[in-house]
């Protein structure tokens, strides 16, 4: 596609950015490349409608969004920008594997805070930043609400933290063993199990690829583009796991 037939076609899908930033939360730019910006803020929501109160990521939203992405010509690679307090996990857990899956370069930054299953997000891209104020919480899967308190149900939570700590540890370079130890951490949180780490400290853990911020997430994408990197790569994992904290 030539520039001038690239220019036609964003003037076309994004003659008004701020409608796509109101309804979905996402915005296309271009620099010389057309980037797909998307936003995952506050909870993800799964199959049950959340309070009107609460900011959320809808799943169904973003899905779709991935795929356009994934098959639009013009698109040349996502940046996913995340602020995350957790949410459902199977729907944040597909959307991470949508992501991971994508052939188009990837990158995402991480903003605040990525909680629970914004772990996952966040390793899901080629590339993953954190910005130096931000914070990533592992802790074990949890239900809230009535449950059946039977051996089955234990089961299914072990199998559900298998399923997780297994896609962060093949999206990153920490070890399933370091993961797991991390978010049984009982010496951290005082009302709850698992543990808080901060930008430099996820780098260090091998959980997230860089620390850097938003220009930094931006050239790491155009040098993707620049170089023709379309296919993912599987990441090295690390081979012992550290003491927990």
């Amino acid at each position: 596609m030539t520039q001038n037939e690239r220019d036609e076609e964003l003037e076309v899908r994004g003659s008004a950015p701020f409608d796509r930033i109101a309804e979905a939360g996402s915005v296309i730019t271009g620099n010389g490349h057309c980037i797909h910006c998307l936003t995952v803020i506050g909870q993800i929501e799964g199959h049950n409608v959340l309070p009107s109160q609460n900011k959320t990521t809808k799943y169904e939203h973003v899905i779709p969004q991935l795929v356009a992405i994934e098959e639009d010509p013009a698109i040349d690679g996502l940046l996913m920008i995340l602020n995350t307090v957790g949410g459902d996990v199977e729907a944040g857990l597909a959307i991470a594997e949508l992501v991971a899956g994508m052939r188009k370069p990837t990158v995402s930054l991480v903003l605040g805070g990525g909680h629970s299953i914004g772990v996952p997000l966040a390793v899901a891209a080629r590339h993953s930043f954190i910005v130096p104020s931000a914070t990533m919480t592992i802790h074990p899967v949890r239900m809230s609400g009535l449950m059946l308190g039977v051996p089955q149900t234990m089961d299914y939570f072990e199998r559900m933290q298998e399923r997780i700590t297994r896609f962060v540890a093949s999206n990153s370079q920490i070890s399933p063993a370091r993961f797991h130890e991390l978010a049984m951490n009982t010496q951290e949180l005082v009302m709850d199990v698992g543990t808080v780490l901060d930008g430099a400290d996820a780098v260090d853990e091998g959980l997230i690829d860089s620390l850097g911020n938003l220009s930094d997430a931006l050239a790491c994408l155009y040098r993707m583009i620049e170089g023709g990197e379309k296919k993912t790569k599987p990441k090295k994992k690390k081979g012992a796991s550290k003491s927990a904290t």
